[in-house]
């Protein structure tokens, strides 16, 4: 089921307007767009708003969840275990701090501070942070990437968009021939120079880390995996093939 701009701002607290902020810098986009012109937010959309609400909760700015979540190396799985670990923990003072109001109400009257601390918690936001900026923010790779997409425009994007589908497809259909097809060959090189023109520098031993991903992260696999059954696994073949040319 797709929503509605209106329908997805009412559901998550994010302003219309501020949907169509995300848009237009490229950090995210609707699912669809209808003839009509309204823009539909289905499963991967919302869910990318999920995460972004995640890192606006620990303080990033907006220009460095873009660079961030763009980053084809951008681990989901990790950034959700560490989103988890900070809500356990905001959850836990919250419920100390109801424990104290209800001690108050009973009538119990010794003075007590420790449940207002949140050291804690800003000190797990700061390591976090930290983190992040050290896994992708400190990068060559992230660093040209972001670089070169802080002025893309929408249409940029959707041209860039485009040109993975039409890749993926590609793929897909030389899945009979086999990874180590030139079919394969070809669309590998045509893969890499896709990445090398649009975020940064893709040279073998970058692909073949982003291979292996495709394989093994499940937001990759189901990602690429729309296009056919088996699809990732089939590229990440096809990537390992070609950077042992």
């Amino acid at each position: 089921m797709k929503l509605k701009i209106n329908e997805a701002a009412k559901l998550t607290g994010v302003s219309v307007r501020t949907l169509h902020y995300y848009d237009q810098i490229g950090l995210l986009h609707p699912d669809e767009t209808t003839e009509a012109g309204y823009r539909l937010y289905g499963g991967d959309s919302m869910e990318r708003l999920q995460q972004i609400l995640f890192f606006r909760e620990l303080g990033f700015a907006l220009k460095d969840i873009r660079g961030i979540m763009n980053d084809p190396a951008f681990d989901r799985a990790r950034a959700l275990e560490n989103h988890r670990r900070l809500l356990v923990l905001q959850r836990d003072r919250l419920e100390k701090l109801i424990a104290l109001v209800d001690r108050t109400m009973k009538g119990e009257s010794h003075m007590s501070f420790q449940e207002f601390d949140m050291s804690e918690v800003e000190e797990t936001k700061k390591k976090y942070a930290e983190e992040v900026k050290e896994r992708w923010g400190k990068t060559e790779a992230y660093a040209e990437s972001a670089r070169r997409t802080k002025n893309y425009s929408k249409e940029d994007w959707a041209r860039i968009g485009a040109e993975q589908e039409t890749l993926c497809r590609g793929f897909a259909d030389a899945m009979g021939k086999g990874p180590d097809s030139p079919e394969a060959h070809r669309l590998t090189a045509e893969w890499q120079n896709l990445i090398t023109r649009s975020f940064y520098p893709c040279p073998d031993e970058i692909l073949a880390g982003l291979g292996e991903m495709y394989a093994a992260d499940e937001r990759f696999t189901k990602n690429i995996d729309r296009f056919g059954e088996g699809l990732a696994d089939f590229i990440s073949r096809a990537i390992r093939v070609y950077c042992k040319k």
